[in-house]
């Protein structure tokens, strides 16, 4: 009897997809992993509400700014003198998160007045180091604590030795020397003039760091210090409550300030850190954060391409005060912010 004919598989849609996969199912997988990646990434987005800001330039750009920037490093730089210094201390922002963003209508509106910086890097993650390295030109090893105290040489005992006035203005601080860890939305950790032993257990000293309401009284009595230092509390710092209301802040602050600085006057608007690692100048690498100058002394309009960190800032206002520059603040690495400062006079002249 002959053998019977191999079976065949029946025609049918089934049958069809089996033999078009067993041709093309290799080719599927590659796509299928990508996919596969996708759905898990925005899965962790939706998770997690956190998608990586991107930078506030291009790569480009960036690639010009750090070329740029080595070749200012040879150049001195020669801040204009300075009246006032205001600096204004926000929080946990990338660049692009503030710049162009529609909840922070008056910081760019104001930004079009003034300079803005958007190649500038905070030094380092958590937030404490970062307000000690714009103190004392050093983060100190720290990272996050509440009960440290330091005894480091710092900002405040330049500026003493040189007989510049100062006063910190810190919102929701209950009185002045208050030395506790928390009151309200105040923290000690975004303080860091009470970390500093020689200021916290100081009372002459400690007297000058004060909730932020004395601001107004010593704008109306026109006897604003020659710097100041500005913490908002953690809501208005754009910390917990977002950008709004920290522009909101900003924007009830910054016009009264503009109105006594005078001509040679300097407010910086500055954020402790970002939420990357993106990093610059061989000191930083807490992210990229928008920065702000406006006042008499800013070119108006300067949108410098060059790079910058966050000792960029304190050094600008060391020259700026004619006081001895700090730590990170003396690298070569280290621009002052000339470029979006109007030019100073010749050294003799500057007073």
């Amino acid at each position: 009897m002959p053998p019977a004919p191999p079976q065949r598989e029946p025609a049918g849609p089934s049958a069809h997809r089996r033999r078009w996969l067993h041709r093309h199912g290799s080719t599927l997988v590659l796509p299928a992993a990508i996919l596969a990646l996708a759905v898990a990434t925005g899965l962790a987005f939706a998770l997690t509400g956190y998608v990586r800001p991107p930078a506030c330039l291009s790569y480009a750009d960036r690639q010009l700014a750090a070329q740029r920037s080595r070749s200012f490093e040879a150049r001195p730089s020669l801040v204009p003198r300075l009246d006032h210094v205001v600096l204004i201390i926000m929080e946990n922002k990338e660049c692009s998160q503030v710049v162009g963003s529609p909840d922070a209508p008056f910081f760019n509106r104001i930004a079009r007045r003034g300079a803005l910086l958007r190649d500038l890097y905070a030094t380092t993650h958590p937030s404490l180091p970062n307000y000690l390295a714009l103190t004392s030109g050093s983060t100190l090893g720290a990272k996050d604590c509440s009960d440290c105290t330091f005894s480091a040489h710092n900002l405040i005992d330049e500026l003493e030795s040189a007989g510049v006035s100062w006063r910190a203005y810190m919102q929701g601080m209950p009185s002045p020397c208050f030395r506790g860890e928390r009151s309200g939305a105040y923290v000690l950790r975004h303080d860091p003039f009470m970390l500093y032993a020689d200021i916290a257990h100081n009372h002459a000293r400690c007297a000058r760091v004060v909730p932020l309401t004395e601001l107004w009284t010593d704008i109306g009595a026109g006897r604003l210090p020659r710097f100041a230092w500005i913490t908002p509390n953690l809501c208005n710092d754009m910390h917990n409550c977002g950008v709004r209301p920290g522009d909101q802040f900003l924007a009830r602050v910054i016009p009264p300030l503009l109105r006594v600085i005078g001509p040679r006057g300097l407010i910086v608007v500055t954020w402790d850190e970002g939420l990357t690692k993106r990093h610059c100048c061989k000191l930083a690498r807490g992210g990229n954060i928008p920065t702000l100058l406006v006042g008499g002394a800013v070119r108006p309009g300067a949108r410098p391409l060059l790079t910058y960190d966050g000792y960029s800032i304190l050094r600008t206002i060391e020259e700026g005060l004619d006081v001895r520059p700090l730590g990170g603040a003396t690298c070569a690495c280290t621009l002052a912010l000339t470029a979006a400062l109007k030019p100073a006079k010749p050294p003799g002249l500057r007073h």
